[in-house]
């Protein structure tokens, strides 16, 4: 039996599709752009400081592989790499995490103000906890809803849902060779 992976004290096994032994990705529970993923080291930790050195590595190697995979599969230009490390900067979940969103001159929602990404990223961070438990069919009406492409009737995705584009994405990495 594997063990389950979790983003602090959330289990996130089923959106998990990449993954190395310091580090892994998951899809994201609410995008702000197609292609939205996040990359996770595998020890629970609060700050990029309490990594070790080799924790570390780890992360931001997969950080560029992920990144490098994600750009290509959504038709990227570039990509926005965040971190948002301790509370005061707006992390909400206190586990060390990269936001990976894959960004494009044309067709992006955020094209015409490429900087507008980073307050759409600070909000739906903060209504992070509430919408993994709506997810998985629980509630906290304490909390605003979360955005996702400006668009605030939007529902959290459900897991089959995160876990068809998983399983999508770990079939990239299957072929995917790292640059030499």
């Amino acid at each position: 039996m594997v063990a389950p992976v979790l983003f602090s004290s959330i289990e996130v096994t089923r959106q998990v599709f990449y993954r190395e032994a310091l580090s892994y990705a998951i899809v994201n529970l609410k995008p702000i752009v197609p292609g939205h993923v996040l990359v996770i080291p595998t020890r629970v930790v609060p700050r990029l400081a309490d990594l070790s050195g080799p924790e570390l590595s780890s992360l931001i190697t997969s950080v560029q592989t992920v990144g490098n995979v994600i750009e290509k599969a959504y038709g990227g230009d570039a990509l926005t790499v965040a971190c948002q490390d301790g509370k005061a900067a707006g992390q909400s979940i206190p586990h060390v995490h990269f936001h990976i969103l894959p960004r494009k001159f044309r067709g992006d929602f955020f094209s015409q103000r490429m900087d507008d990404i980073y307050p759409a990223l600070e909000k739906s961070e903060a209504s992070l906890p509430r919408s993994f438990l709506e997810s998985r069919g629980a509630s906290d009406h304490q909390h605003e809803p979360l955005r996702v492409d400006a668009d605030e009737s939007r529902p959290p995705r459900t897991l089959e849902e995160m876990e068809k584009e998983a399983t999508w994405l770990r079939t990239l990495f299957a072929r995917h060779e790292p640059n030499e």
